[in-house]
Parts: C-alpha cells; structure tokens; sequence
C-alpha cells in the first residue's frame, strides 16, 4: 500500500513539476519574438536571445514528433535540424542534419538541449535551446543574418526506425532570429489610415511600378505617424515585390488625387514628378515597422507631406493574365508626440546603366558611397551634431547575396552600420539597430553588395526590373534634415575603355548612347557593345578591381527636386586602409554548464528532497 502511495505522489510530483517548469520558463521567461510560421495558424514559434545563446518553444496542432531546422537556402539538403516530442507523458528531442542527398542523419554532437516538453489532446509544445555558436560542421552557426527557418509536423511520434516522412506538413520561412525588435503591436484603437490601391489592372507583363498619388490624413495639429504595416492582398505575396511613398509637392490641384497610372511612363501624369523624397520604404517578406519610443514621422506641419506617392512594384515573372490587385500600407498615428521626427536617407549606388555586372560571375562586388562631401555639406550645413540612425533597410535583387552598409570616420573604418550575409530577396525589411548610430558631417558610407551571376548570359543591368539589380541602403534616422538621397555612381568612361571603345558617338542623342569605334562597336549602343564583349571569369573579375577603384559621380540631393551643390561632381572613391571584421564568437566549453543542465540537476534535486520526505 505504501509502495502504491509513493508510485502515485511520484506520478503527482511529476504532473506538477512539469506544470511548475512550463508555467515558469514558457508564461515567465520573457519570449520576446514570435511567429505562425503555416498558414493555418497550427505552427507557433517563439524564441529568446542573450549573447551566446538562443532558446526556443514551439506549439504545435500534432501529438506526433515536431520538426524544426536551419536551412543554407530554404531547401533540406545540408540543413541542421532538430526533431523532438513528447511519448507517454515523457519528452524527448535529437539533434539531426540532412545531408546533401537530403537524408536525415543523427548528429554525433548534439547541441539541441531540452528544456521541457509537455502535450495535451491538440497540442504539443517543445522547448529547447542550443548555443549560437557551436563549431559542430553539422550545425548552422546563428547571425545577425538572415536565416531560413524550416519547420515540419507529424500525427505519430518518432519511432525506433527514426522519423516518418512529415508529407505536406512542411514550410519555410526566412528571418532574422538574432533581430533586436520586437513585432510588438502598438495600443488598441490607435488611431490610423489607409493608402491602398484599388482594384488595379495588374499589366500582362514582367515588371510593372504602378504610382497613384494620395492626401495624408487630415489633423488640425502635428501628429506623428508611429507605425506602418502592409496590406497585402491575400494571394498576392509574391507579385507585390516592394513599396515606396514619395513626398510630393504641397500645392499639387486634388483632382491630381483620382491620378492611378503606371510610373515611369510617358503618359504618366506630371504631377508624379514632383514626388521625389522616400517617406518610408517596405520590401516582400517585412510584416511593417513600428518606430521607437522617441522618434516619429511627422505629419501636420508646413514642411510634412500633404501629398504622397504610393509607388508599388509588381512582379510577374509567370506573366500572369487578368490580375487585379487592392494593395497597400495602413499608417497608424497619434497626437501624442514623440521628442523626434524621423527622416529617410536613400543610400548606395545611384540607379543606373551604369552599374553594370559581367554574366558568369560567382561573386562581384559593387560600391555605392554616401561620401564625406555630401555628409560635410547636408549635416554641416543642417545638423553638425550628426544625426543618430535606428534602422536600416538594405535592398538589391535576384543576384544579390550580401549587403552591408559600411561606416568610415577620419578615415578610420567602425563597425557596419548594418550587414546581412545571406540575404534573401524574398525577405528585406527595416533592421532596428541594436544601438543607435551617429553620424557626423564629413563621415562617409559604403553601401557594399555581392551578387552572383553565374548561369546568366548576359550583363545584368542596373535598373528597375527584379531582373536588373540595385545596391540601396536606407536609412531611417533622426532629426530630419533636408538630404533625401546619397549616392554614387562609377564613371562610364573607364568601363568603356575596359572593352576597348575608343569614341563614342557626338552628340548623343539616343539613350543607351551609340559607339563610333573600333569598328566592331560601331553603331553599337554602350549596352550592346559590353554584351558583344567575350566575358570571361578572369576578365570579369579584372573588371570588377577597376571599376572599384574609379571616380565616382555623387548624387546628393534635398527633398524635392533641388541639390546640393556637391550634386554632379566626380570624386575619388575613399581609400580604405583596412576591413574591419565583426566581433568573434567563441565556442562556448562543453563542461561549461548550460541553462539545460541547471534545469535537469534542480529537478533532480527537487524529486530527491520529495522522495526524502515520502520515506520518513
């Protein structure tokens, strides 16, 4: 009888133990970020991060095995991964990885610890954790990058044969894991309003900019705009690619406001021309901004926008036929304002033919400079304390593979302003900076993307179209200041003469511009005539060193369609004495004790004082 009582305390002492660590370590332990990561609403992951290491819980609609995993491009092959449940009440969770045949292997190193794992008769929830950095070749390391997350789920648990095929029940979904904001919302009936497209005729074509000319919201004093969110329509992720708002001239005429056109089009409106200064910007994948405590974008006052251009980019590659689409931005405000206002500074290489990629190329380098000339006058002129910047939204096209956004002072190199190495087209949003960055007249900035172009023919061309590419950083900061754009562009004249072109046809008047000799350019356009060149991966590279190291045109404008006087000049670029790395991650101790194993000995320690008791 005595032995029956202890058996059913001990099954209590369990229940409530179990109860105890999900209670205290899921409700109490500060998850700070979490996502759905299908489209059912049957996968939730939430995650927390110090400096060395990450913590996950994840609650999912199955009573079967729960599958989790780092994945070097979205697909299975060579993903880590992590697989784990609960059985007759008892959790369980193994480190794997897929080799490059996707085959799903245990991993010798198990760097996945359990934390706790409990079910219901719906539900599971697992939560485990793991160091960022674990030197195992198995294991992905985790950055401040962007990361693709792959999940799955199955009805059975984890069998002696190892896990079963999760069919159907699978997905991915890019992040930034390490990202030091939160998705927090804002107050419950905050005010708020919408700038969205209605009903247009997405054209039978690749790539369309459609504009459409808005009024902001009418308030009687300052406001400040505190977050801006997409409102994509459903089905329609993958066609709306980004969109931009422009500030447009105060006195444009409101029947200007019924305008809905394609954007850089001959018959488009004039008026869309006045709108030059970006207010804000959001890429595919961000799901919006919320801006910090102290900083808002203003609206209300005689120099904020009255009116707005929304410019959207569809992508239609499939060439789809009889789409019609009601996108758009909801913009929430307030009348209780922050201490500042926010501004947008568009960075990096100016949008051009001139920014021109070879075909075949496993890596090439492009730099676009917001150079101490622009930053000495705008800030000198503006601002000589500097302006502080919080966010940053890093933006290229199919090709690119990495941005960062480099910061130089007195010729010495700090840390990146901001970085991704792994970026994924399908996933660009504002980066919050986990510390805000100064940034002071006669600073410069290198935005510095890398592209593949390996299996293109031809020269990818900088320009509108996801298929051409672009090298943009922009910077959300504060106090606003009259600099809307901070640019560069390589000369042309060097690029020529890199294919030999000896002349160029004068005037121009035909744009691309034609070529007069050698005689194989002859009546060629500059376009055509680098296409006619035989590229090479020795030459491409070659190419690449010389066109780093010409001058460069600086694009440095105010808000509207006036310059500053540096705008137009052609400067060397900076030289840089040294590449500063990021800070290093150590591979923690494997006898330094984990959160894991305080969690295992204080259980253990507990069940032992207990069992003491239950034998008095």
């Amino acid at each position: 009888m005595v032995t029956m009582l202890h058996a059913k305390y001990r099954s209590v002492l369990l229940f409530f133990t179990t109860f105890w660590f999900y209670a205290s370590f899921s409700h109490g332990s500060g998850f700070r970020h979490s996502t759905i990561l299908d489209p059912h609403g049957k996968y939730l992951l939430k995650w927390r991060f110090d400096r060395r290491t990450i913590t996950f819980e994840i609650e999912v609609e199955t009573r079967g095995y729960i599958g989790f995993g780092l994945s070097p491009n979205g697909a299975m092959a060579l993903s880590d991964i992590v697989i784990g449940g609960v059985t007759d009440g008892r959790p369980y969770l193994q480190d794997y990885f897929a080799d490059a045949k996707r085959k799903v292997q245990r991993d010798v190193q198990q760097n996945y610890r359990l934390e706790y794992g409990i079910e219901n008769s719906t539900h599971t929830v697992l939560a485990f954790s793991r160091d960022l950095l674990t030197c195992d070749t198995n294991d992905k390391d985790i950055t401040e990058s962007t990361v693709r997350v792959i999940w799955a789920y199955h009805s059975e648990d984890v069998g002696p044969s190892g896990p079963m095929y999760h069919g159907v029940n699978r997905g991915r979904k890019s992040m930034r894991l390490l990202d030091p904001g939160s998705k927090a919302n804002i107050t419950s009936g905050t005010d708020f309003f919408n700038l969205q497209n209605i009903n247009v005729p997405v054209p039978y074509k690749d790539t369309t900019y459609w504009c459409q000319i808005f009024k902001i919201q009418e308030v009687q004093k300052k406001h400040h705009i505190i977050r801006i969110e997409p409102l994509i329509q459903r089905g329609h992720e993958n066609l709306v690619h980004h969109i931009l708002l422009y500030q447009c001239d105060s006195n444009l005429n409101e029947s200007e406001l019924d305008a809905s056109h394609e954007c850089y089009h001959p018959n488009m409106p004039d008026s869309f021309l006045t709108c030059e200064t970006i207010v804000f910007a959001w890429a595919i994948g961000g799901e919006g901004f919320t801006y910090p405590p102290h900083v808002g974008l203003s609206i209300g006052t005689a120099i904020d926008p009255v009116y707005v251009l929304m410019e959207v980019h569809y992508d239609n590659p499939a060439l789809q036929q009889g789409v019609v689409d009601s996108s758009g931005l909801r913009l929430f405000y307030t009348p209780e304002l922050r201490q500042y206002d926010a501004g947008v500074i568009e960075t990096g290489v100016w949008v051009s033919l001139y920014h021109m990629l070879p075909p075949g190329m496993q890596e090439y380098v492009s730099e676009g400079h917001c150079t101490r000339e622009c930053l000495q006058e705008s800030l000198g002129q503006e601002m000589p304390s500097g302006v502080r910047v919080f966010a940053v939204l890093m933006h290229a096209h199919l090709a690119g593979r990495a941005i960062r956004t480099r910061h130089f002072r007195e010729q010495e190199e700090l840390q990146p302003m901001s970085r991704d190495e792994e970026f994924d087209f399908n996933f660009q949003e504002f980066q919050l900076l986990k510390e805000e960055r100064l940034l002071l007249p006669g600073d410069n900035l290198i935005t510095e993307c890398k592209y593949t172009t390996k299996g293109r023919q031809n020269m990818t061309w900088g320009g509108l179209t996801t298929r051409d590419e672009m090298c943009l950083s922009y910077l959300l900061y504060y106090p606003r200041v009259n600099l809307a754009r901070c640019e560069s562009l390589p000369e042309i004249n060097g690029q020529l003469k890199f294919i030999g072109v000896k002349e160029i046809q004068v005037p121009v008047t035909t744009w691309p511009f034609m070529i007069k000799s050698p005689k194989k350019y002859s009546n060629l356009s500059f376009t055509e005539a680098m296409d006619k060149y035989r590229w090479s991966k020795k030459r491409g590279k070659s190419f690449n060193e010389m066109v780093l190291q010409l001058p460069i045109n600086v694009r440095c404008s105010k808000w509207g369609q006036d310059e500053w006087s540096i705008q137009g000049t052609l400067v060397s670029p900076p030289e840089v004495k040294s590449e500063v790395k990021p800070p290093s991650m150590v591979c923690r101790s494997a006898s330094e004790p984990h959160s894991g194993v305080v969690l295992l000995f204080t259980l253990c320690l507990t069940c032992s004082i207990v069992q003491a008791c239950l034998s008095l």
